[in-house]
């Protein structure tokens, strides 16, 4: 698919469509606290981390966020057990109290629900290495969502990750991506994303029932999650698989 990519930096004025792009990510992961209070932030403070691909018409039809982070500051040194969560923590820490980054951070890359399936995704992840690059950065390094994970909730991440195909690329799509593009896994992130809430607003997001406590299986989760019917909420701790990109 024929696109141009630009950064929010350059192209301010496209900041409201980008935003106003369909995608197909479940309800309740957008409802994750962390990426509620700092996600929207990027754009605003760091606009040339924000890519975005318009085609021949000017449709934009994918977007990438990523994020400035020092991985080597006091304290750290590791990728987070607490993947997307923490890693945005982190990068508006740093930029709060000034420190020097030495690391660039994918957080999303989103693909117009018409648009999929034509290799926007493979596009978007080379434009976010080459930004990292022209910033000066050495590595980038992304908590992957696996894009098949789905499918098997029940199925340990670290079992599910580490599956290769007889080329010996990953099995799951996403991950696949990452490893033709020259990454490598590093870690697993066991509690990426923590989404909590009341019953109500999980039989909202889902249209299940969540009347039993116990593990609920949800479209679109990567693990189950589990519900408290006796004390109203459910939790969803979603893991994600760490990946570094050497540039």
């Amino acid at each position: 698919m024929n696109v141009q990519v630009s950064s929010i930096a350059e192209r301010p004025d496209r900041l409201r469509a980008v935003f106003e792009m369909a995608d197909t990510w479940p309800e309740f992961v957008t409802n994750d606290p962390v990426g509620g209070a700092c996600y929207g932030r990027i754009p605003a403070e760091l606009p040339e981390y924000v890519l975005f691909a318009e085609d021949q018409h000017g449709e934009i039809v994918a977007h990438a966020f990523s994020v400035p982070f020092a991985l080597d500051a006091d304290g750290r040194g590791a990728l987070p057990a607490r993947g997307w969560d923490e890693v945005l923590l982190w990068a508006f820490a740093d930029l709060r109290r000034g420190t020097r980054p030495d690391t660039v951070s994918a957080i999303s890359v989103t693909i117009a629900p018409h648009a999929q399936g034509r290799g926007l995704s493979a596009v978007m992840l080379a434009a976010m290495r080459d930004n990292a690059r022209a910033h000066g950065f050495r590595e980038v390094v992304a908590p992957v969502r696996p894009s098949a994970k789905h499918r098997e909730p029940r199925t340990p991440i670290t079992e599910y990750a580490h599956r290769v195909r007889p080329d010996g690329l990953p099995e799951d799509p996403w991950l696949r991506v990452h490893a033709r593009a020259g990454a490598r896994i590093d870690s697993i992130a066991p509690a990426s994303m923590t989404v909590g809430a009341p019953l109500a607003d999980w039989r909202r997001w889902t249209g299940l029932p969540f009347d039993t406590t116990g593990d609920v299986e949800v479209p679109g989760a990567l693990v189950p999650v589990r519900c408290e019917a006796e004390r109203g909420y459910g939790v969803y701790v979603e893991p994600n698989v760490w990946m570094r990109h050497a540039l």
